[in-house]
């Protein structure tokens, strides 16, 4: 039953993650990167603190642990964001997909330098190989004049790549171990990270954002409820039941569903490539969530 519950949620987490690009691409053409960053982690804040608040799971002795909840919330919440919302205002989509594909391989690395007790085999080694082999086709970076493509953007989804691929390793090393409820970390988290982004961010023209409706329901829906709420439990619950590695590998999902959202609200072609491809990742995934017999 765990098992089960461990895939739906693993899957989940890609859907719903592979969802943002879009929102966050559409809304960058109104307001700014840290404006988005900011509305994304209050529309998540806001529900997140109120099931933790009314099911009584927060407490005062919680904040002794202040030191991990601002790490992550710098790592897994305010830079990775903001990287990754200011590469897709400066990036080809198929570069922006193709680079974002790199986050289980920073964090394989950092897991063989930090976390002993991560277990590494051949399997996920295939893995991670054939996922990110997998993420790069179905971008087609070839496909595009690199010449022609933003460096600073480049720089900006490997950062944000980066940062995503630590708080994996942080989290299993600091912030799991401490036995919180998904919840409660989920809203620490998100509750740090609103402060920071409060002093930071300018607010001129914010209210920019209104005059389009269908976006301004997509940063509080799909940035915020369900992008960031929902998918920042479902996120340590992963790191805990599967481990860092292999909940990084949720990242090769993303890219899949923003292709098929691509073909059915945009009008993208989907081609033979892309099916075989598709299905790649996805064995990909099955090995990198294989034991090994030894």
């Amino acid at each position: 039953m765990n098992k089960n519950i461990s895939v739906l949620a693993f899957f989940s987490l890609g859907i719903i993650w592979g969802s943002n690009f879009i929102y966050m691409k559409w809304a960058s053409d109104f307001i700014s990167p840290l404006q988005i960053v900011f509305l994304r982690v209050l529309f998540g804040f806001i529900p997140v603190f109120v099931y933790s608040f009314v099911n009584k799971n927060l407490k005062l002795s919680d904040l002794k642990y202040s030191i991990h909840f601002f790490i992550m919330s710098l790592l897994g919440t305010t830079i990775y964001y903001y990287f990754f919302v200011k590469a897709s205002s400066l990036l080809l989509s198929g570069i922006a997909g193709a680079l974002s594909g790199s986050i289980p391989i920073f964090t394989f690395i950092l897991a063989l330098l930090f976390i002993k007790e991560e277990k590494v085999n051949n399997f996920k080694i295939l893995g991670i190989c054939l996922g990110f082999i997998g993420v790069v086709i179905i971008a087609r970076p070839f496909e595009v004049d690199m010449f022609n493509v933003n460096i600073e953007g480049i720089l900006y989804i490997i950062l944000g790549s980066f940062v995503l691929g630590s708080s994996f390793i942080y989290a299993k090393k600091f912030i799991v171990p401490l036995n919180l409820h998904y919840s409660v970390l989920a809203t620490y988290q998100l509750g740090f990270a609103l402060i920071v982004l409060f002093f930071v961010t300018n607010f001129d023209n914010i209210n920019s954002i209104y005059s389009n409706t269908h976006i301004f329901i997509g940063i509080i829906l799909g940035l915020g409820l369900l992008g960031t709420g929902v998918a920042y439990i479902i996120y340590y619950f992963l790191i805990e039941s599967l481990g860092a590695i292999v909940a990084s590998s949720v990242t090769y999902l993303p890219p899949i569903v923003a292709l098929v959202i691509g073909y059915v609200f945009v009008g993208e072609e989907i081609t033979i490539l892309d099916c075989i491809v598709t299905i790649c990742i996805f064995i990909g995934v099955f090995l990198i969530n294989k034991k090994s017999n030894k």
